[in-house]
């Protein structure tokens, strides 16, 4: 009796999981045109200036209109990142503080900054590299161009983390202080901070954290609330 001949089948194990991860992607934050008007919206309102070279950009240090993200017990850069851009506008760097601190207690890990301030030309040479980046001109312009906006590394978060992550930037968005897309070429959270962030941070202790939606039914609920890494009263 003869037994049916099956072919070997070779599957390509690179091209199968990088199918699993993009049905797996489901942020709560997609980019979108939409998102970039609103950045630039912003950046409008606040008259701010997209930095287009190196000399524009040691003079907002100088004057103080942009200022070093340090590391700390809470906060690490991305070793890459050029330190001369190292920088961003004061109330950002509030929210990088807050942020961070918020994490660090919950989870005793850093948050990592992976991109903050760029000029017009560095952001060129990125979309000579990377079509997907956000153009150097227009409306829809890179909000990195005016330091309002940092890159904080998603890659390697716990699904708990990245909830977290959403989660309270969800309660942020939703007061208009920040505008956040989850990047999947890059895997980071690309967060641009509203200027009316610093004021609203005078009155604040305390940030409420519950579940915006119910895209993650079987999962566990974060903290209630977090408290500012440092706000009044």
């Amino acid at each position: 009796m003869s037994v049916p001949a099956f072919a070997v089948k070779h599957v390509n194990v690179h091209h199968a999981r990088r199918h699993f991860r993009w049905v797996r992607w489901h942020p709560m934050f997609k980019p979108s045109h939409e998102s970039l008007l609103i950045q630039n919206a912003e950046i409008d309102r606040l008259e701010l200036p997209r930095i287009q070279d190196e000399t524009e950009l040691e003079a907002l240090k100088a004057d103080g209109s942009l200022v070093p993200i340090i590391p700390s017990e809470t906060l690490r850069i991305e070793s890459s990142l050029d330190p001369s851009r190292r920088y961003c506008r004061p109330w950002t760097l509030d929210f990088v503080d807050d942020i961070s601190q918020a994490y660090y207690n919950r989870f005793h890990q850093q948050i990592q900054v992976n991109s903050a301030v760029r000029t017009v030309k560095v952001q060129r040479k990125l979309r000579r590299r990377n079509r997907n980046a956000a153009p150097a001109e227009g409306d829809t312009a890179s909000s990195h161009l005016a330091g309002v906006t940092v890159d904080l590394q998603r890659r390697g978060m716990t699904k708990e983390q990245i909830l977290w992550m959403e989660h309270y930037l969800f309660y942020m968005k939703a007061l208009g202080l920040v505008e956040p897309e989850e990047e999947r070429r890059h895997w980071c959270f690309h967060i641009m901070v509203s200027g009316h962030y610093s004021e609203w941070r005078e009155t604040q202790n305390i940030v409420p954290l519950e579940r915006p939606d119910n895209d993650h039914p079987d999962s566990d609920p974060p903290q209630a609330q977090v408290a500012l890494g440092s706000g009044s009263n």
